[in-house]
């Protein structure tokens, strides 16, 4: 299985790449969450530069953030600087479009906007609509601005739903998924692809997840477990928090924490402005006050923790149920995190 990392955009990015490729990982990624993280483009642009062999990923724009011209124009742009490295993934923006008190978008036009994009990236002219308004666009700034010659990798973003998937199906995309670490539901995904158009290309399962390696006689669950892997817990607290359907499908503990989430924030399940008190800091070090919220059911179920032996065993089955690419999201201290990774795939 290869190994990958993903971080929040912010100054000294481009040296966690650097030492992302010296560890032999295969991809670096920053996440595209305008509210609440730099801009990707920008730093994945210093990355480029950095580095020489590590493929480089958006986890994920979205037709709520940018139009596809400009998201193509991006993507083309970076192409210039690491030819044939770039990962362009993207997704219906669900934290992205909430921490902007919006709904994320439809499959239909997650479709519509991965079609454009990837013809654009690859020179061809597309269909732009504005209202009632069709236009055929194309780039128009070649060589050395933009790189539509070297492909760029596409991955969709899904997680229990079957539609994200059959865009990948249909775009002959990746798939990329957040703390989805149950077998089962990536054979889900991957059927759901591949029932949407048999016979097609499909790209690569790229996993994302957090990671801590026990130390002996280390609880699995104590403070340092729970730093590492805390930000994954809070995330899907934050969603359940903001979105209360999500909520009543989540266990009587995990629902008292959703409580405890909201009333440390100060804020509401239904206040119009919740969005605004849940997701500062989102995906970032948790800080000690909130390790309580950290529940060791919510750890182990979007995060691998374990011994070297363990987790060499956990993700031998992920493996087996079709993950090409495990790629973690280290926080308490990144360059350690990654050559954990690094010698569990050696």
């Amino acid at each position: 299985m290869r190994a990958g990392a993903v971080v929040a955009a912010r100054p000294g990015v481009e040296d966690l790449a650097v030492r992302a490729e010296e560890l032999g990982l295969d991809s670096f990624w920053v996440y595209d969450t305008p509210m609440v993280h730099g801009d990707p483009f920008v730093a994945l642009s210093l990355c480029a530069k950095a580095t020489r062999r590590i493929r480089l990923g958006i986890a994920v724009t979205s037709p709520a953030l940018r139009s596809a011209p400009a998201a193509a124009s991006a993507f083309a742009s970076l192409n210039a600087l690491a030819p044939g490295r770039i990962i362009c993934g993207v997704g219906t923006g669900n934290t992205a479009r909430r921490t902007l008190g919006m709904g994320p978008t439809r499959a239909a036009e997650l479709e519509d906007f991965v079609t454009a994009v990837q013809d654009l990236c690859a020179g061809r002219p597309t269909a732009y609509r504005e209202g009632d308004q069709v236009r055929d666009v194309r780039l128009l700034h070649t060589g050395a601005h933009v790189n539509t010659t070297d492909p760029i990798e596409f991955v969709v973003a899904a997680l229990h739903g079957p539609k994200a998937a059959a865009v990948a199906g249909r775009r002959g995309a990746g798939l990329i998924s957040v703390g989805l670490l149950d077998p089962a539901a990536w054979r889900a995904l991957r059927e759901a692809r591949r029932n949407a158009a048999p016979g097609a290309p499909r790209g690569s399962c790229y996993l994302v997840t957090a990671l801590h390696v026990l130390d002996e006689d280390e609880d699995p669950h104590g403070a340092a477990a729970r730093d590492a892997t805390g930000h994954l817990v809070m995330s899907l607290l934050a969603y359940a928090a903001d979105t209360p359907a999500a909520a009543e499908r989540l266990g009587p503990a995990e629902r008292e924490a959703v409580r405890r989430l909201l009333h440390r924030r100060g804020t509401t399940a239904t206040a119009p402005d919740r969005y605004t008190k849940l997701y500062p800091g989102y995906l970032d070090r948790i800080t000690p006050q909130d390790r309580d919220l950290i529940l060791p059911e919510l750890m182990t179920a979007l995060a691998l923790i374990g011994t070297r032996e363990h987790l060499r065993t956990r993700i031998a089955t992920l493996e087996q149920t079709g993950i090409d690419e495990l790629v973690i999201q280290p926080v308490t201290d990144p360059p350690t995190e990654m050559a954990h990774l690094a010698r569990l795939l050696a």
